[in-house]
C-alpha cells in the first residue's frame, strides 16, 4: 500500500528542482544582460570601430575610431575573447559613462548571451534529472548548445 505522503514528496521534489532550474535560468539572463543590453539597445549610443593593438589582463586596447566627424582616440578597452587577434577591426558600441566597449553585430549579440547558453545546459540537467521531464530537458539542452555553438562560429 503506497504511503499517503508519497504524492506530497513527489510534488516537493518537483517544486524544488523547478525552483533550482528557474534560478539557473534567471542567473544566466542576469549575467548576459549586463553586456547584451548595450548590443541590443544600442540606439543613441556611441558607435565606432576598434583596432586591437594589445591584450593583457583579460582586456584588449587599441585606437577607437568613432562614427562621424570625431577623430580616433585611445584609452578605450574591450573584454578579451578567444577570437581577438592583434590588428583586427571590430564594430563596437561604447558603454555609457565609461571607457569600455562592447562588440556589436551578430557576433557581439551571440557572445553577450553565452552565459545564458551555459545556464540552459545546466538547467537541462536539473529538469531531466530532478523533474523527470526528458523532452523539456532535451529541448533546453539543445537550445543552450545551439546558442554556444552559434557564438563559437560567429566569433
Amino acid at each position: 500500500m503506497p504511503s499517503p505522503s508519497h504524492p506530497a514528496l513527489s510534488f516537493g521534489r518537483t517544486a524544488a528542482t523547478a525552483v533550482v532550474a528557474l534560478l539557473l535560468l534567471i542567473g544566466g539572463i542576469w549575467a548576459s544582460w549586463d553586456t547584451a543590453q548595450h548590443v541590443m539597445l544600442a540606439k543613441g549610443r556611441e558607435h565606432g570601430t576598434l583596432t586591437v593593438v594589445s591584450c593583457a589582463d583579460k582586456v584588449c586596447t587599441g585606437p577607437y575610431d568613432p562614427d562621424g566627424a570625431a577623430g580616433p582616440r585611445g584609452g578605450m578597452t574591450i573584454e578579451e575573447s578567444v577570437a581577438v587577434k592583434k590588428g583586427e577591426h571590430f564594430p563596437v558600441v561604447v558603454k555609457p559613462d565609461s571607457h569600455e566597449m562592447v562588440r556589436t553585430g551578430l557576433a557581439g549579440l551571440l557572445h553577450a548571451w553565452v552565459p545564458l547558453g551555459g545556464a540552459l545546459l545546466l538547467a537541462s540537467l536539473v529538469i531531466g534529472g530532478g523533474m523527470r521531464l526528458t523532452r523539456m530537458a532535451w529541448g533546453t539542452a539543445v537550445a543552450g548548445a545551439v546558442l554556444l555553438f552559434a557564438s563559437f562560429l560567429a566569433l
